[in-house]
């Protein structure tokens, strides 16, 4: 902060003891924005006249308004409640806004500070990394920095985080590959630059866990799959062979119910001289055997008995 502004100041609040801070921290705002400093004094006013750094811009009294500048480089206006407006603000704006307001018998009413402070956008942050053996090098960078300003820069990945005041480069060494983010901001803007960053050869302890937790989730599903498709075909085994049991039952059952047909309990005429006629025998024609020859007789010789010596 300017040490001139700090004395100038001190030399309001000794000269003005009744002066009023309308914000402690001042108000920011971007180059080329629309700045709006307020009055905190409640009722009329007839008397409003707005002071930067000692030097009067304009007044408004009994609803006319009043320059004391040059209207265009000024680029402010009053409004009727007292309000300040200026439009698309540059860094020379920025300082110590004083308004005094008057009633119309000419007492002071009140008297306020309010600080205005001009920055320019922060630089777009460049993300980048180096890979060195089992380690990741990330660095987060911008290009420039004004002086006077206070700048902010954080880079995160996922629980780790590191953030830096005042400086144009940040680096954030880590084992575990993933999602870097670079945040850079002041009072008035912020940006961001985000990267997935991985190194060859080298997996994280998520990723790991993300294979492995997959794998696992494949091999359930088959085996669910596979067990689906057996029982299943166990089901349709089981209705096949109770269809085909049915079936057996139902043919065995018209086989013991079906008779075989029977003749008609009263014969016509002509049925009963068919059922009387004698059936045809066949026809052998007998041949004469030729004689068998008789077997021939032996003459039996007679036995004489035999004399004792």
């Amino acid at each position: 902060m300017n040490f001139r502004r700090i004395f100038l100041v001190k030399c309001l609040l000794l000269l003005f003891p009744s002066v009023k801070w309308s914000d402690a921290n001042g108000i920011y705002r971007a180059v080329n924005e629309s700045a709006l400093l307020n009055i905190t004094a409640a009722g009329s006013l007839y008397d409003v006249t707005w002071l930067r750094d000692r030097k009067r811009l304009l007044q408004i009294k009994d609803k006319k308004v009043k320059y004391y500048v040059n209207k265009d480089q000024c680029r402010c206006k009053i409004f009727l409640n007292g309000t300040l407006q200026i439009e698309q603000v540059m860094k020379e704006d920025s300082g110590n806004y004083m308004v005094t307001v008057y009633q119309q018998d000419g007492k002071l009413k009140a008297e306020e500070v309010t600080k205005l402070v001009v920055q320019d956008p922060v630089p777009q942050p460049i993300l980048s990394a180096e890979c060195m053996n089992k380690t990741i090098s990330v660095k987060c960078e911008v290009k420039q920095k004004t002086k006077d300003e206070t700048l902010i820069i954080e880079l995160t990945q996922d629980k780790s985080k590191k953030t830096q005041k005042n400086v144009t480069k940040l680096e954030l060494h880590t084992r575990y590959s993933g999602t870097f983010r670079c945040v850079v901001q002041n009072q008035v803007s912020k940006k961001m630059a985000e990267k997935v960053i991985t190194c060859s050869g080298h997996l994280d302890v998520y990723l790991i866990l993300s294979i492995a937790g997959g794998a696992i989730f494949f091999v359930i599903f088959v085996s669910l799959l596979i067990y689906c498709i057996r029982k299943k075909k166990a089901e349709r085994l089981e209705d096949d062979d109770e269809e085909r049991m049915t079936q057996a039952r139902k043919v065995d059952s018209e086989m013991v119910v079906r008779e075989l047909p029977q003749p008609p309990c009263n014969p016509t005429p002509k049925q009963l001289r068919v059922q009387q006629r004698p059936l045809p025998q066949p026809q052998v024609q007998q041949q004469a055997l030729p004689p068998r020859p008789r077997p021939r007789t032996q003459q039996r010789t007679p036995n004489h008995p035999r004399e004792r010596p």
